[in-house]
């Protein structure tokens, strides 16, 4: 370290200017979108940057997920909408915020001190079942690809959080087949996080390229079926894919007095100890701000209101400060911070 300034700061925060950091997973154009449905403009300048840098993030990746009262007609739409969103802010705060369209954009965007930003699918609605769409969205910007939320459309069935009386779940569409290939050939990298375990199977045999699941726990810790196997945890490792761990509350532990931090590093060692530290990273899936937009009685299935075991990206010090109680090394944390997600956008995007 060389000025006073660096020799002042302390051991976790200085791995997290040191390494690169990514957040697979946030629905910040879900906010971003409402807010400047509102009038308000440069939100995510005002109400996340802040954030963003006191943790280190350099890459958040932006999912575009519609809510069930807008399905099927207005699925599209609301799409577009959100990516408008992004467009206009990025044109109001050029000098901080990039649209990431590969790995050398992510680089570039770090190396000019900017947030890099990547858009992704959270369910696959805005295609209907119109395979040329996907273009559309590769040529707005959107890399990756989230076949399905926790419901049933075009591509296949979600992993519902509890119950529910639709009839039997089935694996990939003939349309979800077809859309994983186009989105490979696309250079588009496919996230699992919330298939059912008959459709992720589908796409493990079918993918040919890494794999990830940018926003999921182990179900060996909290046995529910939004959280991945270890069997599913060892299949996206053997493609060089990455587990995203989540800090949503209902993710982390089966009871929320158990729901906190350490829990959530356990999700972390489990892996680790599974695959090895290669194969896992960070999809926090941060939803608290999102409860003023929707209800939580909204949301179909889930028992229990969710609430995030980590308060914001500001207190990402914390998490390194409980890997490296548990004895990470710092490029063992480095790796988690965000360059296993990073050596997988090398080997996909394009």
């Amino acid at each position: 370290m060389d000025s006073k300034e660096d020799a002042d700061i302390d051991i976790p925060t200085g791995i997290l200017r040191k390494y690169f950091v990514a957040d697979a997973h946030l629905d910040l154009l879900f906010d971003v979108e409402k807010q400047r449905s509102y009038g308000r403009r440069r939100v995510i300048a005002s109400d996340y940057l802040p954030g963003f840098e006191e943790g280190g993030v350099n890459l958040v990746v932006s999912s575009l997920y519609i809510d069930d009262i807008f399905l099927p007609e207005m699925a599209l739409r609301r799409a577009l909408n959100q990516v408008s969103a992004l467009y206009g802010e990025i044109e109001e705060t050029g000098e901080k915020l990039m649209l990431c369209k590969s790995y050398s954009d992510i680089i570039a965007a770090r190396e000019s001190g900017k947030l890099g930003i990547l858009l992704s699918f959270e369910g696959v609605e805005p295609l209907y079942n119109d395979i040329s769409l996907l273009r559309v969205f590769y040529e707005l910007g959107l890399r990756i690809v989230g076949l399905v939320w926790s419901r049933r459309n075009f591509a296949g069935d979600g992993s519902r959080f509890s119950e529910a009386a639709t009839g039997n779940g089935g694996g990939l569409t003939d349309f979800g087949f077809e859309l994983v290939r186009e989105a490979e050939n696309l250079g588009m990298l496919i996230d699992l996080s919330h298939l059912n375990d008959e459709g992720f199977w589908d796409a493990i045999d079918v993918a040919r390229k890494p794999v990830i699941a940018s926003h999921s726990n182990c179900r060996t810790l909290n046995s529910i079926g939004r959280n991945l196997t270890d069997e599913q945890i060892r299949a996206i490792a053997s493609k060089d894919g990455v587990i995203g761990i989540n800090a949503s509350s209902i993710l982390v532990a089966g009871r929320d007095e158990d729901a906190n931090l350490d829990f959530l590093v356990n999700h972390i060692d489990h892996i680790v100890d599974l695959v090895g530290p290669g194969h896992v990273g960070l999809g926090f899936d941060l939803c608290n701000r999102l409860f003023s937009h929707i209800s939580f009685e909204a949301i179909k299935g889930i028992t229990r209101k969710p609430f995030d075991v980590l308060e914001g990206h500001k207190d990402m010090n914390l998490l390194v400060d409980r890997l490296l109680d548990r004895g990470y090394g710092e490029n063992e944390i480095g790796q988690i911070l965000g360059d296993n997600f990073l050596r997988v956008y090398e080997q996909v995007l394009k």
